[in-house]
């Protein structure tokens, strides 16, 4: 999916393709608190309807899966969270999420979301998050 196909109207700032810590602790305040730890930014659009902020789950080996042998085998399909807008213009996250492959069986695993959400101490906000983007 093109993406700015999520936002209409004339784009007015395009891409970070190379994101300074200044634009990252810019962008973290649009962001539930946590996130970052198991996400990072890969892209932000902004257009006079909103701004999308683009999330791609790292690569770090889920918790319940240690020990195993996994590889990782791209993303899952792109989900779209809505969040909370910023002075009238709609904001969304676009969330990538990583799969792996185990390489004894064969079989494709994710990261459980609630999972993480019982094994740390997150804001509400966060726990909201984890909700809407364990439901694919």
């Amino acid at each position: 999916m093109d993406q700015s196909e999520f936002l209409g109207g004339e784009e007015k700032n395009l891409y970070f393709a190379f994101m300074n810590a200044e634009d990252l602790k810019l962008v973290r305040l649009f962001l539930p608190e946590g996130i970052l730890d198991f996400f990072d930014v890969s892209n932000v659009i902004v257009s006079d309807q909103g701004f999308n902020i683009y999330l791609e789950e790292k690569n770090i080996v889920p918790a319940e899966f240690k020990g195993q042998r996994l590889t990782s085998k791209g993303f899952m399909d792109q989900i779209r969270v809505q969040d909370f807008p910023i002075r009238g213009k709609a904001g969304y996250l676009i969330v990538k999420r990583r799969r792996w492959v185990n390489q004894i069986s064969s079989s494709i695993v994710s990261r459980n979301w609630d999972y993480v959400a019982q094994g740390t101490r997150m804001t509400k906000e966060f726990a909201d998050f984890l909700k809407v983007i364990a439901r694919y």
